[in-house]
């Protein structure tokens, strides 16, 4: 990685994520964690303020030590234990069946192998735990004129953000790892351009043994 890599791309994602129009999002994306949880692309932390009351522990997965940095005020004013627990989502340093629920906030878009990454998160997670999601990515099939400028965006965008997608289909991303989606909402992002808002919010289950 280099120095743009390194210590430019973890504060602008700092800035971007911190919207306040995030704020109700990620709210809503949080709700319902419990328990022990593991989040893939902690970033600099901004979930922190939404854990639920139900969370007795946080195991942060992120790779960026300056976005890291970037997080300390808010690890330290969590109400809720937050340990870096590990660098890279797509090979996650814990048992088998370790948590009961797991996190993923605009992280997918950025993971070089999602579906291996969502793989390991299925593997940690107790049979029936959930992985809450919102992500942006390849906007819905009705839309033809905004995937077409995705699709023109996204190689810049790529090399402005770190490796983001613009592209990459959600829902096709769990499912192929296994999960299974109960509950979806798929919609664009207020005042932000389309191309860039297409998120989808919901809850994936991992299979409980024979189903």
């Amino acid at each position: 990685m280099g120095f743009y890599a390194e210590r430019v791309v973890p504060r602008i994602v700092d800035l971007a994520c911190g919207a306040k129009s995030a704020r109700p999002l990620r709210r809503r994306v949080c709700a319902g964690l419990t328990g022990e949880v593991v989040e893939i692309g902690f970033g600099t932390g901004h979930n922190v303020p939404f854990y639920p009351p139900g969370v007795t522990g946080v195991a942060a997965i992120e790779p960026s030590d300056l976005g890291w940095k970037l997080a300390a005020d808010r690890v330290r004013a969590s109400r809720v234990p937050v340990r870096r627990a590990g660098l890279d989502g797509r090979s996650l340093p814990f048992e088998d069946a370790t948590f009961d629920t797991a996190l993923s906030t605009w992280t997918l878009c950025t993971i070089p192998d999602p579906v291996a990454a969502l793989r390991e998160v299925r593997r940690v997670l107790k049979s029936g735990g959930g992985l809450h999601f919102i992500e942006h990515g390849l906007a819905p099939a009705g839309d033809a004129g905004v995937r077409r400028w995705q699709r023109r965006i996204e190689p810049l965008h790529k090399r402005l953000f770190g490796g983001c997608h613009l592209t990459r289909p959600t829902v096709e991303l769990l499912t192929a790892a296994g999960f299974t989606v109960t509950e979806l909402d798929v919609f664009y992002e207020e005042r932000a351009p389309k191309p860039f808002a297409a998120d989808s919010l919901g809850v994936a289950l991992s299979p409980r043994p024979g189903g």
